[in-house]
């Protein structure tokens, strides 16, 4: 059936939008031309955003040509304001910005091991405060949280985890009560699968894995352009994945003897130092030799082969800390130990944006959750 005129009006403001934010400036003859819209359709839709505050005038086009310049419209970028948290163990790292997703402002906060609870959320908080006053944001439209642990796929809130810090779920509740803003939650894993798929090293790829090799093991599984959570919010946590070479079995309170065992950061460090490097895990991958790199892409392949068999992504992203320092040389030898252990053929690249690639995810989905509320068709 045919779309009503009024919602016709709506996918025709949102396609300009889109444009206004991925191409900038546009004026009404290149959106008329981008759009394949009429010309006073597209006058229509231009007049209809400049009069809900979305869209405004910032300069005119052709100065180089004879007759009347074209006006040049954009989208206003302080219509609202976004912020972005990644959560540690150890510390905070907050951006904020405009609807665009510009960073206005960063900071990041260390977080004294073992702080009780309450002052540690009041300088979590009391950080985004003063960031956002900086930034000249009076108020936040949309906050999204990364943070390590399973994420209630329901309820969309941060579970009590054992290991984790409790600060971390008590952050998430006070946001939400002392902030007049959308409160997003969302695994720091998958948050860096969707900063990769946009902008990193998973571009245009809409069935891939990564895996999260750092202090903590974890894995982001995107199938068929979608992020897959599982029943529970627990897809990935291969962690816990029995694999040879370690001391036993995990358990389900604790991933000692599974996946964990051989490649967090401490158990790399380990293997560095076998091979004679005395560095730390990720000193010793910027500067590894090939006994040691050879040594870690076995292990590494030993977890990856399981996704691989269960999944077939055709493409492993190596994220986190250790996954960007190996770099290359290191996604290469992971790829051809696979190639070794499975049939099925499989892509494995380094993550491009390494560890800024949960706050880049966290911005990401902050700006969509803002940006679908504002561009919605109002009643």
């Amino acid at each position: 059936m045919p779309a009503s005129p009024s919602t016709a009006r709506a996918i025709n403001d949102r396609l300009a939008l889109r444009l206004l934010q991925d191409e900038g400036p546009l004026t009404a003859g290149q959106l008329k031309n981008l759009t394949g819209l009429s010309r006073p359709t597209v006058a229509d839709l231009v007049e209809r955003l400049q009069g809900s505050g979305l869209v405004h005038v910032v300069g005119e086009s052709g100065a180089e040509r004879r007759g009347p310049n074209a006006r040049l419209y954009a989208i206003v970028a302080d219509r609202a304001h976004l912020a972005a948290l990644d959560v540690r163990t150890d510390g905070v790292a907050l951006v904020v910005a405009d609807l665009l997703g510009a960073t206005l402002a960063e900071a990041t906060l260390p977080v004294e091991p073992g702080i009780r609870t309450e002052p540690a959320v009041e300088q979590v908080v009391a950080l985004l405060e003063r960031t956002a006053k900086e930034a000249g944001a009076e108020r936040l439209h949309s906050v999204a949280v990364g943070a390590p642990g399973l994420i209630d796929p329901v309820g969309g809130e941060l579970r009590d985890t054992t290991g984790l810090p409790a600060w971390h779920r008590e952050l998430v509740r006070v946001l939400a009560e002392r902030l007049p803003a959308a409160v997003l939650v969302e695994n720091e894993t998958n948050l860096a699968a969707v900063a990769e798929q946009r902008l990193g090293a998973a571009r245009g790829q809409d069935t891939f894995a990564l895996l999260w090799l750092g202090q903590g093991i974890g894995a982001s599984l995107v199938l068929d352009g979608k992020l897959r959570r599982g029943a529970s919010g627990g897809a990935g946590e291969i962690g816990f994945l029995p694999v040879p070479g370690t001391s036993g079995l995990p358990s389900a309170t604790s991933c000692d003897g599974g996946f964990h065992e051989l490649v967090h950061t401490g158990a790399v460090a380990r293997l560095a130092a076998q091979h004679g490097r005395t560095l730390g895990a990720e000193e010793a991958l910027r500067s590894a030799d090939g006994p040691f790199l050879d040594a870690l892409a076995e292990r590494i392949a030993i977890g990856a082969a399981s996704v691989v068999a269960v999944l077939d992504p055709g493409l492993i992203v190596l994220g986190g800390e250790l996954g960007h320092a190996g770099g290359q040389l290191l996604a290469a030898r992971v790829q051809r130990r696979l190639a070794a252990l499975t049939p099925l053929v499989t892509e494995v690249r380094p993550s491009e944006l390494g560890d800024g690639a949960v706050l880049g995810g966290a911005l990401l989905t902050a700006r969509d959750a803002a940006q679908d509320e504002l561009f919605a068709p109002k009643p």
